[in-house]
């Protein structure tokens, strides 16, 4: 592929990545706004559901990237937005729990169809001098998408939570447009048998192992869309408290996303800068969990999202490093396990805790608890990376030099 190839396509996939984010930070958290705060559904229904459009998409990942290592990026992440807009469509008209699910379920198959391959195809376009930094770039970009999601969701949603709907599945009907005119076509793998990515990624018990600890940090971060909009609600007594959290979080995406991960990993190397990021969200959950008015609040989300920022581009570079070239999409597919498990658990057990909490008069309860995950997760992260027989991991370099075909 031409140099000038490969520039549309990162350019092209820095566009989905913006409207991405957007249309879905401008319906996920405005569920639990509208059902529970809205209709007076148990934070845990909405839990439960938003657990499991996270377990559907995260869980299905794998075959999608099985498929896009035989057929190529392009059409797996093209019918994968047209099948998220679909999904969040119908949520425009969803007034039982049946239909919530289901909406939720259709949308996570678009999710699962198009996560992997986008990821894989960063990895294929871009070599390891660069990887980092647009993988940080993708940060900056999807906390730009962020602020204009969760500020139009929380406009639309004052006038009707169809409008935010529909408008949410407009964006993903965008992104299958531009990214079917412009991308380019994405080769992700080398030619292989159907299941040779796979077996090849779950024989490789230290990226398994990375994928699990990693799945700590999903649970935290899964907070971000559940139990974080209800505290806001909460605390500040209106739902628009839910759009300055996010808020925050965006400025600190667009602002520091791109140059605190670069410094830190050209300081630290990719896997040290991972682990800082995710001890520091969990220092941000703690914070959350004693928080007792806005600004209090508004400070605990500087340090939780300061963490997400560091961890997620880190997460990506580290996962690239580990991963065997020769079938990148099945790799990042089975790295997406950690946001199904880990993401889908925080989804469902973080609205049954904060239930809890506010039944036991403890409201700081469930954020103690979410932090002593993140801390076993970066015990976890520090002993698989660093730990004794590591080096090749532990400096951020690339397995590529393993025999094609090694676990």
């Amino acid at each position: 592929m031409s140099a000038a190839a490969k520039r549309r396509g990162l350019l092209v996939l820095l566009i989905s990545t913006f409207f991405a984010w957007a249309g879905f930070f401008m319906i996920i958290p405005m569920l639990s706004v509208h059902y529970v705060d809205g209709l007076g559904w148990t934070a845990g229904a909405v839990g439960l559901v938003l657990a499991a459009r996270q377990f559907f998409q995260q869980g299905l990942t794998p075959f999608s990237g099985v498929l896009a290592d035989r057929l190529g990026a392009k059409p797996l992440i093209a019918f994968g937005m047209l099948v998220r807009a679909v999904g969040f469509a119908a949520m425009a008209f969803a007034g039982t729990y049946g239909l919530l699910m289901a909406a939720a379920i259709v949308s996570a198959v678009g999710g699962a169809l198009f996560e992997s391959p986008r990821s894989a195809a960063v990895a294929a376009l871009t070599d390891e001098r660069e990887r980092s930094s647009y993988f940080a770039k993708m940060g900056v970009v999807g906390g730009l998408g962020i602020t204009a999601g969760t500020q139009l969701g929380a406009l639309l949603l004052e006038v009707d939570f169809r409008l935010v709907a529909l408008v949410s599945a407009a964006t993903y009907v965008l992104i299958f447009v531009v990214t079917l005119l412009w991308l380019p076509a994405v080769q992700i793998a080398e030619k292989g048998g159907p299941f040779r990515g796979l077996n090849l990624a779950f024989r490789d018990r230290p990226f398994l192992t990375y994928t699990g600890f990693m799945g700590g940090h999903q649970f935290m971060a899964a907070q971000f869309s559940i139990t974080l909009p209800l505290m806001a609600t909460a605390i500040a007594g209106n739902p628009s408290a839910v759009a300055w959290v996010y808020a925050v979080n965006s400025i600190i995406a667009v602002v520091l996303g791109y140059p605190v991960p670069r410094l830190a990993e050209r300081r630290l190397g990719a896997p040290r800068a991972l682990i800082v990021g995710v001890l520091a969200t969990a220092a941000g959950l703690v914070l959350i969990g004693f928080s007792r008015d806005t600004i209090s609040l508004l400070l605990a989300v500087v340090v939780y999202s300061m963490g997400l920022v560091l961890a997620r581009p880190s997460e990506q570079t580290v996962a690239a490093g580990l991963a065997n070239p020769v079938a990148l999409g099945s790799y990042f597919g089975v790295a997406a396990l950690a946001v199904a498990f880990g993401g889908g658990l925080g989804s469902y057990a973080g609205g049954l805790l904060y239930d809890l909490g506010s039944r036991l008069g403890l409201p700081s309860l469930p954020w103690l608890i979410f932090a002593m995950i993140g801390l076993i997760a970066a015990s976890g992260l520090w002993w698989t990376l660093l730990g004794p027989g590591t080096t090749a991991a532990g400096n951020a370099t690339s397995l590529r030099g393993r025999p094609k075909g090694a676990g």
